[in-house]
């Protein structure tokens, strides 16, 4: 192999970046092809080994020293970082596959996607299967097409032009297809835990286009709200339960108010308008319809500002449920709540390292001269798992979608390319390369 002169890959010569922009574009419809069939795996929670199958077998035809081992809850509960887990753990997979180059000169460097996807919901409410993975119009249709399997794919294909371009990374890389990243992070904090870091991690979640500068925390957690049955002819002698729920949500709501008054506290929160939201995801209760429902259960999602502990969140929390003595008739209420997954701390992407500074001239390259925008969201990424707990620059950065989590979710195509050839020239850039031939 011909090595080319560091002063040549800081910042990419001309011939170089065009080498590797012709090659992500002579990959594509294969790229493309290959994200439709991902998309074509339910991988819902505990469902994604089908999923990760597939990239396996994909890592391994690239020659990729393969990895795959199953999460231990008992492992992961001891990590603080670490959510709750309800569920088991039987056949739920992480996949890492790992490219070592010859001699290690170049930065090494973590590709991480999660393969997990949210639940469809009535599939009725789609134009069609959430699974068949169509194209119209320019976007790919299906759950996880933008969160985040077009990225998660574009993490391989971007490497591939690489090599098709005719030349070797000379840093270490790691292509990580995480699970649990919908629901407790664990998927991520497992691949830390087992010793994989680099020197910098990208992560392609469909953002628009652009860098993720900040973003919250996330709680998950249960209420249980007990009641007095009755029949319903003396139903002004007992005390219904869901009823009740209502009451506790609406003093939950209190507790958001005010997080949300306190987001001239936190930097980067300033200007967002509602940037702690707390959602009813789950709402089960009563035995009978012709009983005073004696019980009713409300599964929260809460957001949390960086620099926020989850054990200084939580204890506001659980301090507003237990001063819930009654409801607003005066009925005593009872209340208990308990984590059920994430207990995640948000995090803030400092500003001016080496690693953004590449992706800023990699995303100019790729985006026709355009600078890279940077923005703060209200929700949760597997970033801060790298950042809090390694120390590692996290720069979570993807493709333009629509209706992510909800019906007829969609990535736009060409973002998906443009994405694409950054994350190809912030490889050959970040890591180095070599020519292969």
């Amino acid at each position: 192999m011909t090595s080319i002169p560091q002063e040549t890959v800081n910042g990419l010569s001309d011939d170089l970046r065009d080498r590797i922009l012709a090659a992500v574009d002579a990959g594509f419809d294969e790229q493309l092809s290959f994200t439709q069939a991902l998309v074509r795996h339910p991988s819902t929670r505990g469902e994604e080994a089908t999923a990760q199958d597939l990239l396996f077998s994909a890592m391994s035809q690239r020659g990729l020293e393969m990895d795959r081992w199953e999460l231990d809850p008992d492992e992961l509960a001891e990590h603080p970082g670490a959510g709750k887990v309800e569920v088991s753990y039987d056949g739920v997979d992480n996949v890492v596959g790992t490219y070592r180059p010859r001699e290690e000169l170049g930065r090494s460097l973590i590709l991480n996607g999660h393969v997990d996807v949210v639940p469809e919901g009535p599939v009725d409410q789609w134009q069609g299967s959430p699974w068949d993975a169509t194209i119209r119009d320019g976007w790919l249709y299906g759950r996880g097409s933008g969160d985040m399997k077009a990225g998660l794919v574009a993490n391989l294909f971007a490497f591939d032009a690489l090599r098709a371009a005719g030349f070797a990374p000379r840093g270490r890389i790691h292509f990580e297809s995480v699970v649990e990243e919908e629901c407790t992070g664990n998927g991520a904090l497992s691949a830390l835990v087992r010793g994989y870091t680099a020197d910098a991690v990208l992560i392609p979640e469909p953002e628009e286009d652009m860098l993720v500068r900040a973003n919250v925390g996330v709680i998950w957690f249960r209420v249980r709200v007990a009641g007095d049955p009755t029949h319903p002819r003396e139903m002004s002698s007992g005390f219904n339960a869901i009823d009740a729920a209502y009451y506790v949500v609406a003093r939950l709501r209190e507790v958001e108010a005010r997080w949300n008054d306190r987001k001239g506290q936190h930097r980067y929160f300033e200007d967002l308008d509602h940037p702690i939201n707390l959602n009813v995801g789950k709402i089960n209760g009563g035995d009978w319809n012709s009983s005073v429902p004696a019980w009713c259960e409300l599964d929260l999602r809460i957001a949390v500002y960086p620099g926020i502990t989850a054990d200084e969140a939580w204890a506001e929390l659980t301090d507003a449920l237990t001063s819930i003595h009654e409801d607003a008739d005066g009925h005593p209420l009872q209340t208990e709540v308990t984590r059920t997954g994430f207990y995640a701390e948000g995090y803030v992407l400092e500003e001016g390292s080496d690693a953004e500074h590449v992706l800023r001239s990699s995303h100019r390259a790729a985006f026709d001269g355009q600078e890279l925008q940077s923005f703060t969201t209200p929700s949760y990424l597997d970033g801060r798992v790298f950042v809090q707990y390694a120390g590692i620059p996290a720069l979570v950065y993807g493709p333009i979608s629509r209706s992510i989590h909800g019906y007829d979710e969609c990535v736009d195509i060409e973002s998906v390319r443009r994405i694409t050839k950054s994350i190809a020239l912030f490889i050959a850039e970040w890591c180095g390369v070599e020519e292969s031939h």
